[in-house]
């Protein structure tokens, strides 16, 4: 089941106009969140950033938080999610227009809520490559979680297809921007780095409770060159927690196990979560 414009649905049954300006010019966002044992993960956080990147397109959120968040728990609950460790999507678009670019000027949004049954990944360290697209930190949408995700895809594709796990972009200016679909941290000179969002970075919400977990973390930007100069290096989403990096191009990040610094996030992190199902 899924909860399509206020009511939940069976997928088979659901409908989506076919002029929905999501569908067709990914006038759109979308967020994803994970629940552990039925429990969504900062779903205020995520609410948040749904609603303010919202007001940013000038997209108005259809429903309250509280109704929101009762839907998510109803969506969990049909699918019988409500014990289980689940990852959430919910997807907002501008919803039907006429042919062209610009909006109707009455806009009917659609808001679409889905989840399935999540079974993380061991952590194990993965490798990285660097894709020959470059993340456009100039953009408006460069902050927020939209729908046009061509970008990410073709620059996952890319360097799957050299035998890496995940895709780094670089921004136009050269330097680093994060990951095809989440954030990147490194450890250089024994400090905790990241680039701040002016580098064209989304502020994921896994982001956020990495920088809170209580070690200091310089946002800066970081060159290219800083890659290679990475001690630890991990990566960052809601569904993945955080991701160690082992490889990055040809080179071996650190010994190539997970680092000390990492794996003390780490432990802190899954804390958090365990704080958050209480």
């Amino acid at each position: 089941m899924i909860f399509l414009n206020g009511a939940l649905v069976d997928p088979a049954e659901a409908r989506i106009d076919p002029t929905d300006r999501g569908f067709l010019l990914a006038d759109g966002l979308l967020a994803t969140l994970r629940a552990y044992a039925g429990r969504p993960f900062r779903l205020p956080d995520h609410l948040a950033q749904l609603r303010a990147d919202a007001a940013r397109l000038g997209i108005t959120v259809p429903l309250s938080d509280a109704t929101l968040s009762d839907a998510v728990a109803a969506v969990l609950d049909a699918n019988r999610l409500d014990r289980s460790d689940a990852s959430i999507r919910i997807t907002l678009t501008r919803g039907p227009g006429p042919r062209g670019l610009l909006p109707p000027e009455r806009p009917t949004p659609t808001l679409m809520i889905t989840a399935a049954r999540y079974a993380p990944p061991a952590p194990r360290p993965r490798s990285a490559g660097i894709a020959s697209i470059r993340r456009n930190d100039q953009s408006p949408t460069a902050q927020i979680k939209s729908l046009a995700y061509l970008d990410n895809i073709l620059a996952l594709h890319e360097v799957v297809d050299r035998g890496f796990d995940e895709a780094l972009l670089l921004n136009t200016q050269g330097r680093v921007a994060g990951g095809s679909h989440a954030n990147l941290f490194l450890v250089i000179d024994g400090a905790l780095c990241t680039p701040p969002p002016s580098e064209g970075v989304r502020p994921g919400i896994a982001r956020g409770v990495v920088l809170g977990l209580g070690r200091p973390v310089q946002e800066k930007p970081l060159e290219a060159t800083d890659l290679d100069r990475a001690e630890e290096a991990f990566l960052t989403n809601s569904l993945i927690e955080i991701a160690p990096l082992s490889q990055i191009e040809d080179r071996v990040v650190g010994n190539g196990e997970i680092g000390p610094l990492t794996t003390v996030l780490l432990a802190r992190y899954q804390a958090a979560v365990a704080e958050n199902r209480l």
